[in-house]
C-alpha cells in the first residue's frame, strides 16, 4: 500500500540531490542546506493543496527553497550579495569534464560564476544547471521576467572573460 507519507518520501529524494547543490551555492554552509532543505519540504508537505498547477513542480518547489534561503541569510545577518567561497564544491555529475584540461575549464568557470553577486548567481544556476526558463526563474525569484534577463545579461557580461579565455585555450589545444 502507497500512502501520502510514500509519495512524500519519494518526492523528498528526488529533489533533495537538486536543491542541496541549488542551496549550497547560495548559502555555502551543510548545515544551513540541510536545514533550508527541511524547512522547504515541511512547506511542501503542508502547503501540497495549495499548489494550482500553474506552474510546473519543480518551479514551484525551487521557489519555495529560494525565499527559505534568502530568509536564512537575512536570520544569519548575511548580506544577500556575500560572496561565497570559491572552495565549496559540489560534485555535479552534468559536467563534461572529462579530461584535467576540461575540469581546470570548468572550475574557473565555477569559481567565476561563485564571484557573481546572489541575484546574478542564482539566475545563473537557475537556467544553466537546471534548465528553468526565464519566466520559471521569475516564479522561483519573485521578480518579473525583464528583472531576470536584465541579471543575466549582467552575469554574461562578468562572466564573458573567463569564458572567453576558456574558449581560446580550448582552439589552441
Amino acid at each position: 500500500l502507497h500512502t501520502d507519507a510514500d509519495a512524500f518520501e519519494g518526492l523528498y529524494r528526488a529533489f533533495y540531490p537538486r536543491l542541496f547543490d541549488f542551496l549550497l551555492r547560495i548559502l555555502g554552509q551543510h548545515a544551513d542546506v540541510e536545514e533550508t532543505i527541511n524547512d522547504t519540504m515541511l512547506v511542501v508537505w503542508n502547503k501540497a493543496d495549495t499548489f494550482a498547477g500553474r506552474s510546473k513542480v519543480s518551479t514551484w518547489i525551487f521557489g519555495i527553497a529560494y525565499k527559505k534561503a534568502l530568509k536564512r541569510l537575512k536570520a544569519n545577518k548575511r548580506h544577500s550579495e556575500r560572496e561565497l567561497s570559491i572552495d565549496v564544491e559540489v560534485e555535479d555529475r552534468r559536467d563534461p569534464a572529462t579530461t584535467i584540461g576540461n575540469r581546470k575549464a570548468v572550475e574557473r568557470v565555477r569559481a567565476a560564476v561563485a564571484q557573481l553577486p546572489m541575484a546574478q548567481r542564482s539566475i545563473v544556476h537557475l537556467a544553466f544547471f537546471y534548465g528553468h526558463t526565464y519566466s520559471e526563474i521569475a516564479e522561483i525569484v519573485g521578480c518579473p521576467v525583464n528583472t531576470v534577463k536584465t541579471r543575466m545579461f549582467y552575469a554574461r557580461e562578468k562572466l564573458r572573460p573567463v569564458l572567453d579565455g576558456v574558449v581560446s585555450e580550448e582552439r589552441a589545444s
